[in-house]
C-alpha cells in the first residue's frame, strides 16, 4: 500500500502538459476542454508541495456515506494531475458502480479540491478500471473500519 500512495503522491507532484486528443489528420491538438496556453512560468517545486499537501487534506475531508472512513484512505483516488494554470483533474473511482451517491461524490471531491487556495478549477472523472477493492485501503480506513 505505500508503493500506491507515494505513486499518488508522485502523480500529484508531476505538472502535465494540457490534455490532447488526435485531430482528424492524426496530430495531436488540445481538446476542447483544456484551457487556452498560458504564458504564466512552472510552479515552484514549494508551491507544488503545498497544492499536493493541501489537495490531499481536501480529499481526506470526503466520506463516502456508508463507510467510516475517507475517499483517500479507503483508495478510491486512482490520480490527481496538476498542470501550470493550477488546474486540478482527479480520476476516482466508487465502492461499487451501483454506489447510491455516484451522481454527488464527485461533486463533493469537486467542491473540496476546489477550495485549496490556489487551484483554478476542478475536474474529477468516475473510472471504473481498474475495479476497487478492499486491498486499495490504508491501514488507517482498515483501522477505521474494524479490519484488524
Amino acid at each position: 500500500m505505500t508503493d500506491e500512495r507515494e505513486a499518488l503522491k508522485t502523480a500529484v507532484e508531476a505538472l502535465d502538459t494540457p490534455v490532447t486528443a488526435p485531430s482528424a489528420d492524426g496530430n495531436a491538438t488540445a481538446s476542447a476542454e483544456s484551457p487556452a496556453p498560458s504564458t504564466s512560468s512552472a510552479l515552484s517545486a514549494e508551491e507544488i508541495d503545498r497544492l499536493t499537501n493541501d489537495i490531499v487534506a481536501a480529499l481526506k475531508t470526503v466520506y463516502d456515506p456508508e463507510i467510516p472512513a475517507d475517499i483517500y484512505e479507503l483508495g478510491l483516488i486512482y490520480k490527481v494531475e496538476i498542470d501550470d494554470d493550477r488546474n486540478v483533474v482527479i480520476d476516482m473511482t466508487l465502492t461499487a458502480p451501483g454506489c447510491p451517491v455516484a451522481g454527488e461524490m464527485p461533486v463533493w471531491v469537486e467542491n473540496a479540491v476546489s477550495a485549496v487556495p490556489g487551484v483554478a478549477h476542478t475536474k474529477v472523472n468516475i473510472v471504473f478500471t481498474p475495479p476497487w477493492d478492499q486491498s486499495r485501503m490504508s491501514d488507517e480506513a482498515r483501522l477505521a473500519i474494524g479490519m484488524f
